[in-house]
């Protein structure tokens, strides 16, 4: 009879740190302590309905967003740590903040945007002095951090600090941290975009973001954690739950009873377990009430939010209409049907009351969300499946803007790209502006024969996954995850694009 307990103290497959990961899970998991809404076993036990395996009694949000600007003017009297003078005091100063800061990884997932955090320090610093702190400073959130759920943001302005960042990115190879530029064709100059992209398709990093469709989501400004999280500074998501759309469906009789019957069911109740979840986080967990972050102004409990997340659009509606062998992205009627599903559970969540969720109005926010490893026959949010994407790339992100449209916290598509990307990045950087004018949120790219490939939003190396498979202990935890996603979502197999 298996024991996960015993089967993760004597795992040859983890190291030590991902065993403690793995342990303080099971931990949690003894306890009952939510009240769960009257259907949510039905809908769970048809994996319908996902906790993303936060845990059955949550003790710190999600993911927290720092307000690392205050934290360098500031300090911080718990790390006993004062405002940094120099860049050595501003590094050394990031590399402890970062290790006291909580997510479902156990790792911190937004680092800052970290140009406009390291750019004033640089007064009076060569590059040639500068260049080996910054590489051993990302040396240390590889290897300490390593964890590429680990996020960090530059842009949309070109900065010193910026450029010093790209050239590390693609020189060290690195799979951790993940990176965004923030982009806004009225403000990030267009060589500074177009060596972003070149260094993606070198490396993976960056991602190129949607600023001006992000800008105004909260009232002031936002970061980028985890694979793709768009959530406000100083606050962060309490819990991400996800609807789990494919297996909906296939509870359904029909389209109708999808339409009229579960899908309404299926979206009260996860609206009420995310309710139970903030709620004991709030009111019982204590994280708010004595964590030294809230306590020194870094994080604000009224700043965060709650991620309402789909998974699956693709497949849902390929089952819904398979007796007609119609199929979403490719077929008007089927991807209809996606868009008449997605605007019911928007409109939901819109009204929704969300406990807690002072930041957005009182409801949570939607999320594309990207997938477990475990998840088979569940396509990441609304992309559309390996194996059938749109011959013509542009076709593909006039699809992508259409449900990109539907989420606030996040939504996205990622492109592996031949060489001839990597001659043209001015082409490649066209394409973006057009993507984003007409609503695309989210675009990474990366070189299809290079030793770096995105999973759902985070990178990792397929030497390390070669390496992984083969039995040995990996450093970076998302090559536990990153293995087994790549193989059951065909990911070797995406489409590759040519500019």
């Amino acid at each position: 009879m298996q024991n996960p307990i015993y089967d993760t103290i004597t795992s040859n497959h983890l190291n030590y740190h991902q065993k403690l990961n793995a342990l303080c899970h099971e931990a949690e998991d003894t306890l009952d302590v939510l009240e769960l809404p009257e259907h949510f076993q039905k809908f769970y036990e048809r994996g319908a309905l996902c906790d993303m395996n936060e845990g059955h009694a949550p003790y710190r949000p999600r993911y927290v967003m720092v307000d690392f600007d205050k934290f360098v003017k500031q300090g911080s009297a718990f790390l006993k740590i004062d405002p940094p003078k120099t860049l050595d005091d501003l590094l050394w100063a990031l590399e402890v903040l970062y290790c006291y800061i909580p997510s479902i990884t156990t790792k911190p997932v937004y680092l800052g945007n970290l140009d406009k955090i390291i750019d004033p320090f640089l007064e009076g610093l060569s590059d040639e002095e500068v260049l080996p702190k910054l590489e051993r400073f990302l040396g240390y959130i590889n290897r300490v951090i390593a964890n590429a759920y680990s996020h960090a943001n530059i842009g949309p302005e070109a900065t010193r600090a910026g450029w010093l960042i790209l050239k590390l990115e693609e020189k060290l190879q690195l799979d951790t941290p993940n990176l965004s530029l923030k982009y806004d064709a009225d403000i990030t100059p267009d060589d500074f975009a177009e060596a972003a992209i070149l260094c993606s398709l070198k490396c993976g990093n960056p991602a190129i973001c949607n600023h001006k469709a992000h800008k105004d989501t909260y009232s002031f400004d936002y970061g980028i954690s985890s694979c793709y999280n768009i959530l406000p500074l100083r606050g962060g998501a309490y819990t991400l739950s996800r609807i789990v759309l494919p297996r909906l469906a296939k509870m359904a009789k029909d389209i109708d009873d999808f339409m009229d019957n579960l899908l309404p069911d299926a979206c009260q109740t996860l609206g009420e377990y995310m309710n139970a979840r903030v709620r004991f986080l709030v009111e019982k967990s204590n994280f708010f009430q004595t964590d030294f972050l809230v306590q020194e102004g870094l994080i604000e409990r009224e700043r965060f939010v709650g991620m309402y997340g789909v998974a699956g659009l693709c497949d849902c509606v390929d089952y819904l209409l398979r007796d007609k062998g119609l199929k979403y992205g490719t077929d008007k009627e089927a991807d209809d049907l996606a868009d008449r599903i997605m605007t019911y559970i928007a409109d939901f969540v819109a009204h929704f009351p969300a406990v807690y969720s002072e930041v957005s109005g009182g409801h949570f926010y939607l999320h594309a969300q990207a997938g477990l490893s475990t998840d088979v026959g569940v396509t990441s949010g609304v992309r559309i499946t390996v194996g059938d994407e749109p011959a013509n790339l542009l076709d593909h992100l006039r699809h992508s803007a259409r449900f990109h449209r539907f989420f606030p916290t996040g939504c996205s598509d990622i492109f592996p790209f031949d060489n001839t990307a990597e001659r043209n990045p001015a082409g490649l950087l066209d394409i973006v502006k057009g993507a984003f004018a007409i609503g695309d949120k989210y675009c990474a790219f990366y070189g299809a024969d290079g030793d770096m490939v995105r999973i759902t939003g985070y990178l990792v190396k397929r030497s390390e996954m070669e390496k992984y498979n083969q039995g040995e202990v990996v450093l970076q935890d998302n090559l536990i995850n990153g293995s087994s996603n790549y193989k059951l979502n065909r990911l070797k197999d995406r489409k590759v694009r040519s500019v």
